[in-house]
């Protein structure tokens, strides 16, 4: 993969709370297609490091690379501030989250969820939108809930709503934050199975979980986050193996597994 340009490329990233350092200079390089999944304790930075990503967390240092173009932020005073909003949500539309709770809007019908995006940030006719998100529900399985309004929908249902509203932009990255965490068990499966399809179909994707299924499944690389750092990366297959030796990961594992 070295001779492919990264998709995207972290520099030295890093973003305080007050005296707290969420995340700790951390260098990252996603290529196009590439699957790529976190985990690591509770407050380790997971979370914070994907909202950077896509600009939900301003960062306090670092460089924050698209398709090799310095991205996001410009420098004033030798300080970093957000860019202008069109200019973020433009990166937005390229840069698709998933988070845990989904955050369906209430008061419309699941197609006019995943409408939303292209309706309103891409400025498509509703006809195209439509048609879009049409696609995008058939793609997670759920043309027949189109008309309905998420309150009637289980966990799992409204997370893949969330997963076709996040394509419905064409994003060239996915992020998933913790995509099955809020779900009951017997749900996770069809959230995994939606993902498991993207990636099938070549989407670049950062995945945060305590799912080690997406690790072993999907994953052509993991890495282990602690304290704001990485502390390991390696393929599933080294990451997994009885011989890891590192003693951090072998008792994080053990506890979830």
């Amino acid at each position: 993969m070295s001779d492919v340009k990264p998709l995207i490329q972290l520099e030295n990233i890093t973003k305080r709370f007050k005296s707290l350092t969420a995340v700790n200079g951390v260098n990252l390089a996603v290529h196009p297609g590439e699957k790529l999944v976190i985990i690591g304790p509770s407050g380790s930075g997971k979370s914070t490091l994907l909202r950077s990503i896509n600009f939900l967390e301003e960062i306090d240092e670092g460089t924050i690379r698209f398709e090799g173009n310095e991205v996001g932020y410009v420098r004033r005073h030798g300080k970093l501030h957000l860019d202008k909003q069109p200019v973020i949500c433009a990166l937005r539309a390229e840069i698709g989250m998933v988070f845990q709770h989904f955050h369906l809007f209430p008061h419309m019908t699941v197609l006019g969820n995943v409408m939303e995006g292209p309706l309103t940030v891409q400025k498509k006719s509703a006809a195209e939108s439509r048609e879009i998100a049409l696609a995008m529900l058939a793609k997670v399985g759920l043309t027949d809930k189109k008309d309905v309004y998420p309150a009637t929908l289980s966990g799992g249902q409204k997370q893949r709503v969330a997963i076709a509203r996040a394509i419905a932009m064409r994003p060239k990255l996915m992020l998933f934050d913790e995509p099955t965490s809020a779900l009951d068990p017997e749900l996770v499966g069809e959230v995994f199975d939606t993902i498991h399809a993207l990636a099938d179909e070549g989407m670049t994707m950062i995945i945060v979980t305590h799912h080690m299924g997406f690790a072993r499944e999907l994953a052509d690389r993991v890495i282990f986050m602690e304290k704001g750092n990485f502390l390991a990366e390696g393929t599933p297959q080294e990451f997994f193996a009885e011989g890891m030796n590192n003693e951090r990961i072998q008792s994080f594992l053990n506890r979830i597994l």
